[in-house]
């Protein structure tokens, strides 16, 4: 998920009892469901050494027993240093402060598998990717629930109220301009806003910010699980949509539909192409074509050396559903590489990619 996601998912859990379990709980919180985008780091210096990285050694079993180690040490650190000046005693227990540390940790990658650039749990033993294919990167209805107490509880001043009223309008603004989004999430997202301005307008205690950061993360769990059933769903309906027209198929992947719930992005393999329907539950012709079909590509000689390219060491980890294509040159030949999740156009994407090859079908090292 995004970061917005993962901060307002650790200030929501820092609105509920755990934010009153120990001294720094919300600091730990909140850094704790950032702490695996460590690896972000990564995207500044290489877009492929991003894509071999990301989702990967911080995301996996081992990161997730030390980050919360590493994370309470700071904290601890932290109280003793603030504790020092203060001349006074040290206020953190630690099996609280851990316990915290762990929840908000793991909270970052269980969120993360819910999108279909996938992670690497099992890192650093086993590469294999895991994919949720349920909730788009970014997803309003994520922020909605888990952002609901953390507004209430932090819009007591002129000046807090009228940041978040700019960070709503701008978040409706940008769900409003979603090609295909229909009335009904629209009007869920609205009446949603509007719910969090009554409940900011009426007035409500901290015991009941608390009672309300409870609902709304249970709301969110239930969301996600039907998010992630709902892609099942259209999967087996796609299956036996396909099998009924004679239609042969490798693999299917429904993924989310920006913003919109009730709809799913269905990728459908066969030995040749990748063909993409579109899964509507709001429509009467429920199933339907989406775009055109792209060729998968050949796996040749041509492209295993471009595969081999040291600079694509990242992407070619990374690949899902990878389209090639080859053009040969007077000295040699260019192979443009897709992973069509997310570059369904050529020259389109971040995970598009071209290698040049001599005649040898040796990879040409471009200059920098």
């Amino acid at each position: 998920m995004d970061p917005v996601a993962h901060t307002i998912v650790g200030a929501s859990l820092a609105e509920t009892r755990l934010g009153q379990s120990s001294p720094f709980a919300r600091l730990t919180l909140i850094l704790g469901a950032n702490a695996p985008d460590l690896d972000a780091v990564t995207m500044l210096i290489n877009r492929d050494l991003s894509l071999w990285f990301r989702r990967g050694w911080t995301h996996g079993v081992l990161a997730l027993a030390v980050l919360p180690l590493l994370l309470t040490g700071l904290i601890c650190l932290l109280d003793r240093w603030i504790a020092h000046l203060r001349n006074e005693r040290p206020r953190v227990r630690l099996g609280p402060l851990l316990t915290l540390s762990y929840i908000a940790v793991l909270s970052h990658p269980a969120l993360d598998w819910l999108n279909t650039y996938g992670v690497r749990f099992l890192m650093p033993f086993d590469g294999r990717w895991f994919y949720g294919d349920a909730l788009f990167i970014i997803d309003p209805w994520v922020w909605l629930l888990s952002g609901s107490a953390v507004v209430i509880a932090h819009s007591k001043s002129t000046r807090s109220i009228t940041a978040w009223l700019i960070v709503g309008t701008i978040l409706t603004g940008l769900i409003t301009t979603v090609g295909s989004l229909q009335s009904t999430p629209l009007l869920l997202w609205l009446g949603g806003i509007a719910a969090i301005a009554g409940a900011r307008a009426y007035g409500i205690s901290r015991s009941q910010t608390r009672r309300l950061a409870n609902v709304c993360l249970v709301c969110m769990l239930v969301y996600i699980l039907a998010m992630v059933a709902g892609s099942k769903v259209a999967t087996q309906q796609v299956a036996t949509w396909l099998t009924k027209r004679g239609s042969t198929f490798v693999d299917i992947m429904a993924g989310p539909v920006p913003a919109n719930p009730f709809a799913r992005d269905v990728i459908v393999v066969d030995a040749r192409h990748y063909h993409f329907l579109e899964v509507n539950w709001l429509r009467d012709d429920q199933i339907q074509v989406s775009e055109a079909s792209i060729d998968r590509g050949p796996r040749n000689t041509v492209v295993q050396a471009a595969l081999a390219a040291p600079q694509i060491k990242g992407l070619r980890t990374w690949m899902r559903f990878p389209a090639f294509d080859v053009e040969e040159l007077s000295d040699g030949h260019r192979v443009t590489i897709r992973d069509i999740r997310y570059a369904r156009r050529r020259g389109s994407g971040f995970s598009t990619t071209i290698i040049e090859l001599d005649r040898n079908l040796h990879p040409r090292i471009p200059l920098r």
